[in-house]
């Protein structure tokens, strides 16, 4: 077959025979869509910041439970479940709990009830398509459909830096894992398709803090104290300037701020600043070596102004590497349950994602969910009115148990 994902096209031999029967599948995902659907708006209305996710992991613990997976909570929060025959080579299925510090603003009868929290990136989706896929894998295994384990990942903290994903790692999820998949929202694509692209499919991320310091003083006197504000105004408009200069346009290196602060007083230069935002970037080798660069930079811009900079930079996320054979995996799933033409190229984002960390370990790839309602407007990831169709509920399910049940998702 042929799969054209972006400007790549990659050909592989046509799957192979087995598997459980399509119908089957749609119909235990039909079968199990109310608990689904009940476990996102439970998620939702009760949204828990990173780390912090006890009532969800306790919701998917108790749902899976019941579905007769095998639950391991892990310590904190997060847990791992598992079914399937035998004890060999396992496929993963991976989700993300935590929600964002954001105010709600939906309208929705489920909304978040608390305060300066929300669900405004699609996580609760996430949880509960990846929960009602276990819950269907379980089912296929009862019926002696499914050929081989399947391991799910529930995650904390995939929204700070850096992610869960790197905790779970650690604490040894991917052993015996073959290959692993996910998926995430992406608000631009209709209900009923989904993005794929083998490659890179998100970008490298990291928070970057630039603090400056000075003696402070009088605004009639700057040159005696030190113009910090003046300074900081340069480090915010030419350190982005300066690395679209410095680095290949190709590794679509991207500094954006998203908070700057300096005095509260309108005639007095305050003593101390800072700007923070976040450092993207296309390309991996590019992403190793700006670290470096900025701090180089940030040092040359200061200079002329009498301050002292300080530059933090927190280490975030690699780029999500789809790797060919699960890009195929993942297509060939997706077009069997939802229709040939459901499958639609998708390009590279600057978002990051901490998915990007466990295909260091084992191969594997992600898909972009669509959630748009035919015709609706886009309401764009972390935004407190996200408001995703949640026919996608469903679309994800069957996407999920169909690529982790394929007779080649181990990609021996």
């Amino acid at each position: 077959m042929s799969s054209r994902t972006g400007d790549d096209t990659v050909s592989a031999p046509a799957p192979a025979p087995g598997g459980p029967p399509v119908k089957l599948l749609q119909r235990l995902a039909a079968r199990h869509l109310p608990a689904v659907l009940a476990l996102r708006r439970a998620v939702h209305a009760h949204p828990e910041l990173a780390r912090a996710e006890h009532r969800t992991t306790a919701a998917v613990a108790e749902l899976l439970t019941a579905g007769g997976l095998e639950v391991r909570l892990l310590p904190g929060t997060g847990l791992v479940a598992e079914t399937g025959p035998g004890d060999g080579p396992r496929v993963g299925l991976r989700a993300d709990l935590d929600a964002l510090p954001l105010e709600e603003g939906t309208g929705l009868p489920y909304a978040s009830t608390v305060p300066g929290v929300a669900h405004a990136c699609g996580h609760d989706v996430h949880t509960a398509t990846a929960a009602g896929a276990g819950l269907v894998l379980a089912d296929l295994h009862r019926a002696g459909a499914l050929a081989h384990r399947v391991r799910l990942l529930f995650q904390p903290a995939e929204e700070v830096m850096p992610g869960g994903a790197l905790d779970l790692v650690g604490a040894g999820v991917l052993e015996g894992v073959a290959a692993l998949y996910g998926l995430h929202c992406d608000p631009t694509l209709d209900v009923g398709t989904v993005g794929l692209k083998a490659g890179p499919i998100t970008s490298a991320s990291d928070h970057v803090t630039v603090r400056l310091s000075g003696t402070g003083g009088h605004t009639s006197r700057p040159h005696l104290a030190g113009d910090l504000v003046f300074a900081l105004g340069q480090v915010v408009t030419q350190l982005p300037a300066v690395l679209a200069r410095r680095v290949d346009p190709r590794a679509g290196v991207n500094l954006t701020w998203g908070a700057v602060h300096a005095g509260d007083a309108a005639n007095a230069v305050p003593a101390e600043g800072y700007a923070a935002g976040t450092l993207r970037c296309m390309e991996t080798d590019a992403w190793q070596h700006a670290g470096e660069l900025v701090e180089e930079v940030v040092a040359d811009l200061v200079r002329p102004y009498a301050v002292s900079a300080e530059v933090a930079l927190v280490r975030g996320v690699p780029p999500v590497d789809n790797e060919v054979r699960a890009t195929l995996v993942l297509e060939e799933a997706a077009r069997a349950v939802l229709g040939a033409d459901a499958v639609l190229p998708t390009r590279q984002s600057l978002g990051g994602e901490d998915f990007a960390w466990y295909l260091h370990h084992v191969p594997g790839a992600m898909v972009r969910l669509g959630t748009r309602t035919p015709g609706g407007v886009v309401h764009d990831l972390h935004r407190g009115d996200y408001a995703p169709d949640e026919a996608a509920l469903g679309v994800g399910v069957q996407v999920l148990a169909a690529a982790a049940a394929a007779p080649r998702a181990l990609l021996r």
